[in-house]
């Protein structure tokens, strides 16, 4: 079992939208802090968005107001919403897990990462 698995990455035209999963296997992720990091060829992971276990969003600049993230532990999954895509969104997207529940925009935080999902937006 892979603890975390992402899904929900492809190809969209600029302006497009794409809805990322992250599922837990394995473990709920109820306790957790879920984040979402991108990294895109020749440049440093950069923390996008993450939920508190409480349910409270944080985003980075680059991404607010057009990404959206949210939690149902009931199906033990983290969304990113992802609206008016650019091309500079083009990234492998990761999840990861804080275990501790606080989150934050820095990889460092984190305890559990998933594999990843391509998302590309070119025309």
């Amino acid at each position: 079992q892979v603890p975390l698995v992402e899904s929900g990455g492809g190809l969209v035209q600029p302006g497009g939208s794409l809805r990322l999963s992250c599922a837990a296997s394995g473990w709920t992720l109820d306790d957790s802090a879920i984040g979402w990091f991108r990294q895109a060829p020749g440049k440093e992971r950069e923390g996008v968005s993450y939920i508190s276990s409480e349910g409270s969003g944080y985003y980075a600049d680059s991404v607010k107001g057009r990404f959206t993230i949210s939690r149902d532990n009931a199906k033990n999954t983290v969304y990113l919403q992802m609206n008016r895509l650019k091309p500079e969104d083009t990234a492998i997207y990761s999840c990861a897990a804080d275990f501790w529940g606080r989150g934050g925009l820095a990889p460092y935080q984190y305890d559990q990462w998933g594999q990843g999902t391509q998302v590309t937006i070119s025309s």
